[in-house]
């Protein structure tokens, strides 16, 4: 009898034992099935394009509102640009995320091996850079840049968007004066011999504001559609999209939160901004984030949303210019997909 109610306990744990292990292994296949088969990264890090500025705020945001953390990102960095490309860091898989322009990305995009990188979503809704002067310098159109000095990095893509809007307004192109110079401080420089400068208006232009300057503002948005591309973008690397797809839709649900947070509250936000860059002006950045709050979402029925037409109507004005060796097909080098 003893032995006969030893050999049941025995299956019994026998019976529990596999129903255990069965359970276990069931979990982590439906855990799998969930996640895609992802391995998160242990740390996510976000490199920048240039120094902190407002095109920037809302990751700073989501960091220091712990919007990342209620995602399940405990480990989330925002980092500095290299001093190559930042485009080429991300492809080669240095980092997860950064941010580009969907101009310079056409280079990238536009050969037989492509950095292999995606734009998964818009900071800024529409193009808001343009050529800035002093009003007494008398350019309010384009034909009227003739016989001023502009102040170049001579890049084919920047010299043909001038060339567009100038030869569209009837002026000649070649009649501008050329001047080679990498503008770091606008309003000194449009206080010397420099007549014109290429701006993003968010920053250097509200910066001429606030140093009391009377200017003029071409924004290229508004010297045609294919001048509206996307400026700037956050990237990421493909590689990282297709291993990890629920992971970077956390992440930019987070970012996300953080563009639309610095929407609502645009000083606040600038003043977060200024705590996790304290060389910055908190007068410049405040204003600054008042005149980007609607900017941001713009028109878009979302935040972050690239639309595939204006996208690839850039792309398509560039390689019927020679601008690009190769055509960009359509809808390549970005995705809303990461967004949902």
């Amino acid at each position: 009898m003893k032995k006969f109610v030893k050999i049941l306990l025995l299956c019994i744990l026998g019976i529990l034992a596999i129903s255990c292990g069965k359970s276990e292994s069931q979990n982590k296949t439906e855990d799998k099935a969930k996640t895609g088969n992802e391995s998160p990264s242990k740390k996510i890090s976000i490199v920048l394009d240039w120094t902190p500025n407002t095109n920037h705020t809302g990751l700073f945001v989501a960091k220091e509102l712990g919007y990342f953390k209620e995602e399940g990102l405990e480990n989330v960095e925002i980092v500095q640009p290299p001093e190559g490309s930042t485009t080429a860091l991300i492809g080669a898989g240095g980092v997860q995320f950064g941010i580009s322009f969907q101009d310079t990305l056409a280079k990238s995009f536009s050969t037989d091996a492509p950095v292999p990188v995606t734009a998964v979503a818009a900071i800024i809704q529409h193009n808001t850079s343009g050529i800035i002067s002093l009003k007494d310098k008398g350019i309010d159109s384009p034909k009227k840049m003739e016989n001023h000095k502009y102040a170049t990095w001579d890049d084919e893509i920047e010299k043909a968007i001038l060339k567009k809007i100038i030869t569209d307004d009837g002026g000649d192109f070649n009649r501008v004066k050329m001047i080679p110079n990498t503008v770091t401080d606008v309003v000194t420089a449009l206080q010397t011999d420099i007549d014109a400068v290429w701006v993003y208006y968010a920053w250097d232009g509200i910066a001429t504001e606030l140093a009391g300057l009377k200017t003029n503002f071409l924004n290229f948005a508004d010297y045609g559609k294919e001048l509206d591309y996307y400026s700037p973008v956050i990237i990421t690397n493909n590689d990282y999209l297709k291993k990890n797809p629920e992971e970077a839709k956390k992440v930019l649900r987070a970012i996300r939160k953080g563009y639309e947070y610095a929407i609502a509250n645009p000083e606040e936000a600038a003043k977060i901004l200024v705590k996790n860059a304290p060389e910055l002006k908190p007068e410049l950045a405040i204003a600054s984030q008042k005149w980007l709050a609607t900017r941001y979402k713009a028109d878009a029925t979302e935040w972050g949303v690239i639309d595939a037409n204006r996208w690839d109507t850039f792309y398509e004005w560039l390689f019927k210019n020679g601008l690009v060796k190769k055509e960009i097909p359509k809808g390549y080098g970005f995705s809303n997909e990461y967004l949902k």
